[in-house]
């Protein structure tokens, strides 16, 4: 999963393309966290913006960040991984993407809890809120996020 940080300005204004770039370079080698307002300063002007989304959820800006900005109300986040995923099971704290190898279990904003791979993925289940991982020939693993 690539590091990521979706800001959504508390300002009016039209910004141009490729203005996510130059926020990258403004917060590089900043540490941000989901949820908080920061200020960036820009010609000047400070610019304030509430981070809606960070992966992981306190992140530390560097170049391989992936900068988005939000827009109006409905907040989208889109995730890209480099393997197949093969199955998706929603329980009470989040939901659980498993591919051939791997489990990844994500809050509700996406937000990575608990990442771990197997020789092995045979079949994963939830509970209210425990993740039962059934891997190899005879070996179960419950995760309680």
């Amino acid at each position: 999963m690539v590091m990521k940080l979706i800001l959504k300005p508390l300002f009016d204004a039209e910004l141009p393309a490729g203005f996510e770039e130059i926020l990258k370079a403004k917060l590089m080698g900043r540490e941000i966290k989901a949820g908080q307002e920061i200020e960036v300063d820009l010609l000047g002007k400070p610019l304030l913006f509430k981070v809606i989304y960070a992966e992981p959820e306190v992140l530390k800006v560097s170049r391989g960040t992936r900068v988005e900005l939000a827009s109006g109300e409905t907040l989208v986040i889109d995730l890209e991984f480099d393997e197949p995923i093969r199955d998706v099971i929603s329980f009470e704290n989040g939901f659980v993407l498993v591919f051939p190898r791997k489990v990844l279990i994500l809050n509700q904003n996406g937000q990575k809890i608990y990442s771990d791979e197997f020789e092995e993925v045979n079949k994963v289940s939830t509970s209210k809120d425990t993740v039962v991982i059934v891997h190899g020939k005879r070996k179960v693993r419950l995760v309680k996020p």
